[in-house]
């Protein structure tokens, strides 16, 4: 049966996949963006997502059978924040629900908490929960670490090639135990359509998480050997660590990573035990293959955001 789809962000980063992988089954994609300037190599058609319209998006979304979203944003700052994204995705899935969509497909994260003091995951926890109680069939993904098909879209892990590329040694955030579940955003693309074809009324959570785990040392120790630049770690304080993250994201106008994406992933947020792999795709293959540019460029997300 061919559908018609909505993906929110179809033409960023997971939502391109989604939207390639929607579009090569058969199905027809309506892109919903907040950047409609963008590539759009699909010629999809482009609604912008105008958040002070909910009758406009609900008038959008009653010709669409699913809603696949994958709207959020990184971190608060200026003109965004987790509170504000809460509320958009809030008022997004009403919109669905008042159109009659048949099912909504949600991109979450693993280990939401609606008690954390990290607004991301407590956003996270509120829309799940917020998705459950409304009476539309939905599917809730949690992917913790996605990597794509080139090293400028995997940005945290072309990155840490970048800096091994050029520093004798690397630093962990403390110990370095914490761990990994990196999941191939195709593996991602793959596992959103198999939830947008369910013919069922019934509710899913999936573990969006990889084949392999890693800790934040194994996976500086990895990156390096697939490169061909074996670095040693060494331990430093967690603050120390985040400020020259943020001194090199300065650098190149960009956020390297944050103060709370370091406390999450210290607190092994992006880890589940014992979850089935969601997909078979192996970074340490991934890495490999694409080592001779791996890390070669710094990867900015803020100006890719731009493009």
């Amino acid at each position: 049966m061919k559908l018609k789809i909505a993906v929110t962000g179809a033409l960023g980063y997971s939502g391109t996949y989604i939207a390639r992988e929607a579009h090569s089954r058969g199905h027809q994609v309506i892109a919903l963006t907040n950047s409609p300037h963008r590539e759009n190599p699909l010629s999809l058609p482009i609604v912008s997502l105008a958040w002070d319209a909910p009758v406009q998006l609900e008038a959008v979304l009653r010709e669409c059978d699913v809603l696949i979203n994958t709207y959020w944003v990184r971190f608060n700052g200026k003109n965004l924040s987790h509170a504000r994204a809460l509320r958009n995705t809030q008022m997004l899935f009403t919109a669905a629900r008042a159109a009659g969509v048949k099912r909504i497909v949600h991109t979450s994260i693993t280990h939401p908490d609606a008690y954390s003091d990290l607004s991301y995951f407590s956003g996270k926890a509120e829309a799940e929960k917020y998705l459950r109680e409304l009476p539309v069939p939905s599917s809730i993904l949690r992917p913790a670490l996605l990597f794509g098909r080139t090293p400028e879209e995997s940005i945290l892990i072309n990155n840490m090639a970048w800096a091994l590329r050029r520093f004798p040694l690397v630093g962990v955030f403390g110990d370095g135990k914490y761990r990994l579940q990196p999941l191939h955003v195709q593996d991602f693309a793959e596992l959103a359509l198999h939830e947008a074809e369910r013919t069922d009324r019934e509710n899913a959570i999936i573990e969006a998480v990889g084949p392999e785990i890693y800790s934040f040392r194994e996976l500086w120790e990895m990156i390096g050997k697939a490169i061909g630049k074996p670095r040693k770690t060494i331990s430093v304080p967690p603050w120390f660590g985040w400020g020259i993250a943020r001194l090199t994201g300065m650098l190149f106008g960009d956020v390297m990573l944050t103060r709370d994406e370091v406390r999450a992933l210290m607190e092994n947020r992006l880890v589940v035990e014992n979850a089935e792999p969601a997909g078979p795709r192996s970074l340490r293959v991934w890495c490999e293959h694409n080592a001779k540019n791996l890390g070669k460029d710094y990867a900015s997300e803020l100006s890719r955001r731009k493009t």
